[in-house]
């Protein structure tokens, strides 16, 4: 079982060496933990996704359940290749997924813009495959946009803290940006993970810059 190991968890495994994964997916459950309401579809009407990644899905997810204008959220693995992973799975850097915080939210309380301002500043988006100590492609950051809006407004946001990143001495944003694929829910144990483990492990910290938020819309 030499695949448990990887073989460079900081190179993206190709299609061809991933994983196979399986058909089964994992069990939803019924209520998140804190926000009590279905972490699956169907969601409320007139409500929209997005999906960050940003390192360790355990802090990740408290950062955005935390964010007024958020319906609900869950974590989960996408951008890779493997059907329906398990945890020990991604781990191995052999499914090509990160781990992924989805974000259901309402945009009448809370903006696309406003939700990429927290993601940015919720952790080091310089730092390729890896986060802090946590090394890995299931730790790269990343945004899995659902719409040509979302696309251009992460864009422009990336372009605009990147200014803001330079001058603060930090180096060019590695942040995988791409349409959104399949998303596995990550199993029952790690959603909501901070909120049933008071003193659980966060490996989320940001750079301490803030995201001119105002650029996110085009101004120059």
């Amino acid at each position: 079982m030499g695949w448990l190991f990887g073989k460079n968890k900081t190179s993206m495994v190709s299609p061809e060496d991933a994983l196979p994964g399986r058909a089964a997916r994992m069990a939803v459950p019924a209520r998140h933990a804190v926000l009590d309401v279905p972490p699956a579809p169907p969601y409320p009407e007139g409500s929209e996704i997005a999906d960050f990644g940003l390192g360790c899905f355990w802090g990740a997810e408290r950062v955005f359940w935390q964010t007024p204008g958020v319906v609900t959220t869950s974590v989960g693995y996408a951008g890779g290749y493997t059907q329906n992973p398990t945890y020990e799975e991604v781990c191995t850097g052999q499914t090509g997924h990160t781990e992924l915080v989805r974000v259901v939210f309402d945009p009448s309380r809370v903006s696309y813009e406003e939700l990429l301002r927290v993601f940015w500043e919720a952790h080091n988006p310089t730092q390729g495959m890896r986060q802090g100590n946590d090394v890995g492609t299931q730790y790269r950051s990343a945004i899995y946009f659902h719409s040509p809006e979302q696309e251009k407004s992460a864009l422009t946001s990336r372009d605009a803290y990147q200014k803001v990143l330079t001058e603060s001495g930090y180096d060019k944003i590695t942040t995988e940006i791409a349409p959104a694929g399949d998303y596995y829910f990550a199993e029952q144990y790690h959603q909501q993970y901070l909120y049933r483990n008071k003193n659980g492990y966060c490996g989320i910290g940001g750079t301490g810059v803030s995201c001119p938020i105002g650029l996110t819309s085009g101004e120059a």
